[in-house]
Formats: structure tokens, sequence, C-alpha cells
């Protein structure tokens, strides 16, 4: 029987991850299919109901839904547990539905690992919204103990305080200056997306041996990624946490690990292009 794939969120057109999973069913010759599911909140109890029943094998979940879906989940392991922030769902062998979080993963494998010396690094993640956690956590892993965060809504920041109690919080208005006491930088927010709003300044005050981190992969460039180049600073768009959460995902719904091979990063770079 085909195994039903798909990606809920909202707005979720701009996604990839139909051309990442589908690429990757062709290659390992499995029987299944991944769409796109634009999904409203009131959906998700029915969503989850569905992978109960095995309409749907497996799930990933995007913005604006990675916590709101833990309220339907039947119970959150690994990195979800410890975030409260999930993109991956699948059924268990007991027939419950888990929450996992591949996110965390994807971070450190695509960036990282870039990251020497951590524990005298200091990390500034720019938002406070779904992937904030997880930013966090990896982070966290990778041995970097002086992370602040940034964000409009100063109430969102508190609220991750809660669950990293090591956090320090820093008010919007200073985020200019603030840019320029940091070693590792990373945009959380929607800032630069295609179609969307972007910084309302340039990052002229970013160290020279800065890394700068951008969870959004369409552009593949934005105007922040394009200025740091042009400086000749170490930067890094979200294409390949991307494509690293997605290859987790993949092994935990199909126990293959697939391939992130160049006809892979050309089929997906085609698209952003």
């Amino acid at each position: 029987m085909k195994k039903k794939f798909g990606i809920i969120g909202k707005p979720i057109n701009h996604s990839l991850s139909p051309l990442l999973h589908n690429h990757w069913f062709k290659k390992y010759k499995i029987d299944a299919s991944y769409s796109i599911i634009e999904a409203e909140e009131k959906d998700l109890s029915d969503i989850v109901q569905k992978i109960k029943n095995k309409t749907f094998t497996g799930i990933n979940v995007t913005l604006p839904y990675k916590q709101k879906i833990i309220n339907y989940a039947d119970k959150l392991v690994n990195d979800a547990e410890t975030t409260g922030s999930v993109n991956t769902l699948l059924l268990n062998n007991k027939g419950y539905v888990v929450g996992e979080n591949t996110d965390v993963f994807g971070l450190q494998a695509a960036y990282l690992k870039e990251v020497v010396d951590g524990l005298n690094k200091k990390a500034l993640i720019i938002g406070a919204g779904g992937v904030s956690p997880s930013v966090i956590l990896s982070l966290q892993k990778s041995g970097v103990k002086n992370i602040s965060i940034i964000n409009r809504t100063h109430e969102k920041c508190l609220f991750l305080k809660k669950k990293f109690n090591f956090l320090k919080l820093l008010p919007w208005d200073d985020l200019e200056t603030e840019i320029g006491n940091h070693d590792i930088i990373i945009n959380a927010t929607s800032l630069g997306l295609k179609g969307g709003q972007d910084f309302d300044f340039n990052f002229s005050q970013c160290k020279d041996e800065a890394i700068y981190i951008d969870t959004i992969y369409n552009p593949l460039k934005t105007k922040t990624v394009n200025f740091l180049e042009d400086r000749g600073i170490k930067v890094f768009n979200g294409l390949d946490m991307f494509i690293y959460q997605g290859q987790k995902s993949f092994y935990l719904w199909n126990k293959i690990n697939p391939e992130i091979d160049d006809d892979l990063i050309d089929l997906l770079v085609s698209k952003l292009k």
C-alpha cells in the first residue's frame, strides 16, 4: 500500500520538502508520496488522527504549528521534549503518535561543526519564534555556553528563558549594536524571506571573524548574506539545515539514511533560482 507523507503549515507553498522527500522515495524505490497540506489550527487534531489510523505514515510540521501540535501528539521524545518544538510526527510500535524534533540535528550537522572553541564564543539568536528553541539547544549541544536572544516582542524571550534559564535577554532596540559583540549570529526570524520584510539596517557592526547563519533558504542569499559575504565574513544560508533535518525525518520514517548528493543539491538550488 502506498505510503502518504506531507508537511503542514501556513503559509506552506514555498516549502521544498515535497521535492526533497519525493527525490529520495524515487531513489530508494519506496512506494510513497509527499505533499503540501495547508492547515488551519482547527485541523491539527484531525491530522494527528490520520497518522493514528495510518492514512498518513508521517508528517512534518512547520510554522506556525511547531508548538501548537504538541497539544495533539501522544508523547514527545528526545530533542522535541527538551525544546517543546516539534517538526516531525510518526506512529510508534505501540500505536502512539510521537512528536520528534530534527531541526536541532539539522543545525548541528549543517553549521555548528564549524564552531571551534565554543566555550569562549558568544552567540546571538535573532528571533524567538518556532525554530528558536532548536537553535538554542543545538548551540548548547555544540558547547556554546554564552547565548543571548533578542526579539521584537520581549515576552516571547521571557517564555524561552523559562525553558532555558541560562539565556541572556537583550532589547530589540540594541540589535544593530549587539551584532558587534557576538561571534556567532543566527537569524531565526523570517526577515529576509522572499517576498517579505527585511532588516532595516546593514550588518556593518559584525566582527570580521564572526559566523553568520540564516535559517532562511528562499532566497538562497538574503540581502544580509550578500552584504556579509562581500565583506569576507563566513556565512551560511538555511538550505543545508533544511536538507539535514529532512534527512533525519526520512530516516525516522523509513529507517533508511538517505544520501545527500550533487543531484539533490542541484535539484533544490534550481528551484530557488
